[in-house]
């Protein structure tokens, strides 16, 4: 078998879609975004076996350091057959003389692979499949597991709920929530326009809002331009638009017929006063936008050949009462399956679902909504080429990112 330093482009992205453990991470594209917008140096390696075949490819996303060494980050793992355990110890063996060769401290990665069944609250389930062996074999070459984090602790999330694409559409539906499904169906009611239209712009404003509402930073526009224009082939948009006069007039018919009910029929009269409340609260809602036309809920997606991830997604509170947010997701999960997908990742949740820790716990339940497989990968490991400046690196770049103000 033979190391690659530098996988061609074309080379690294024929393996990699067409791979079982495709990862929009492990992308040739998004080295090149990590580079512009993170000024992180991508490393595209590989290994041929005796047949000069591809057979493992990884990106590497090299960070300096002022002490004249670096360290890296694969994320999401090397791309190889794991159950081939001779390929993963020679690709590992190739990393630590790469490591040593670059004057990299030590490479993280945290590998697309389960670590064993949990149930919904997070807990294992007993005799259900697991990867025991396999992490014990990557701590035998020598990786060092970091920990079995619960929440973000990580360079990505731990858990996540996957949706498998591979049967009938009638059988993923059947795994939403009774929640979920009627929300759909009440998101018909406001006549959504759902479009994919390319616009980072619109999408960076509602991006702000969600990120203020569930308490975390959102990005500059300059990130999210940059992650559009380098990741735009293996990106699509959903968007919900409103038409507020529409609704209005809409409203106003139905609190008409209400109004006539009401006189005749004092039967419901609780259950009608509360819908004429609702519409009215509603249309008072409808009457502050002033534009025909208002995008309310941005969703992008990320994909492979085989493989789609949800990824971003911006919303106002306009969303919420529409179910806007809901109504994206039903459609980008659609749009997926019909594309012949092999499932949809929800991308993230926390694996304690009664976590207080900012809206952890709401993101949870929302995605839990959409039913099927509730996983939980193996977290990160680092393979360690320099012991000592492994241990005080974290201290020495605290000390100076404060020097630097």
């Amino acid at each position: 078998m033979r190391f690659i330093e530098n996988v061609s482009k074309e080379e690294y992205q024929k393996f990699s879609e067409n791979h079982s453990k495709s990862h929009f991470l492990q992308s040739y594209e998004w080295g090149e975004f990590c580079q512009i917008a993170k000024k992180q140096i991508p490393h595209y390696v590989g290994m041929h076996n005796d047949n000069e075949e591809l057979v493992a490819t990884c990106l590497i996303l090299e960070k300096k350091t002022p002490l004249g060494y670096s360290y890296g980050y694969a994320p999401r793992g090397f791309l190889i057959d794991y159950t081939n355990k001779a390929y993963v110890k020679v690709f590992t063996n190739y990393l630590k003389e790469y490591m040593q060769k670059n004057k990299m401290i030590y490479i993280k990665f945290d590998p697309d692979i389960k670590y064993q069944d949990i149930d919904e609250e997070g807990n294992k389930v007993i005799d259900g499949e697991n990867n025991y062996e396999l992490y014990d074999y990557l701590v035998s070459l020598g990786y060092k597991h970091t920990g079995f984090y619960k929440l973000y602790e990580g360079n990505q999330p731990r858990y996540t709920f996957r949706i498998n694409l591979k049967k009938t559409w009638e059988e993923v539906e059947q795994k939403f929530s009774k929640t979920f499904r009627k929300s759909i169906k009440r998101s018909e009611q406001y006549n959504l326009i759902i479009d994919n239209e390319e616009n980072i712009e619109t999408f960076y404003e509602l991006m702000k809002e969600n990120s203020a509402k569930d308490g975390f930073d959102a990005k500059t526009l300059d990130y999210y331009q940059n992650f559009y224009q380098t990741m735009k082939n293996n990106i699509k948009f959903f968007n919900a638009t409103i038409c507020p006069k529409e609704l209005i007039e809409n409203i106003d018919v139905e609190l008409q017929n209400l109004e006539k009910e009401l006189q005749v029929s004092t039967k419901k009269e609780a259950d009608i006063k509360n819908k004429i409340a609702r519409l009215q609260k509603e249309k008072e809602e409808f009457l502050k936008i002033k534009e025909d036309k208002l995008v309310i809920c941005s969703l992008i997606c990320t994909y492979t050949s085989n493989r789609a991830w949800s990824f971003y997604i911006g919303s106002n509170e306009l969303a919420n009462f529409t179910f806007a947010v809901s109504r994206c997701y039903y459609e980008a999960i659609k749009d997926a399956y019909n594309k012949g997908y092999d499932f949809f990742d929800l991308f993230g949740v926390v694996g304690d679902p009664h976590t207080t820790y900012k809206n952890l716990a709401n993101i949870y339940d929302f995605k839990r909504k959409f039913g099927d497989e509730y996983i939980e990968f193996m977290g990160e490991f680092d393979l360690v080429n320099k012991k000592f400046l492994y241990k005080i690196l974290p201290f020495l770049l605290k000390v100076y990112r404060k020097l630097r103000g």
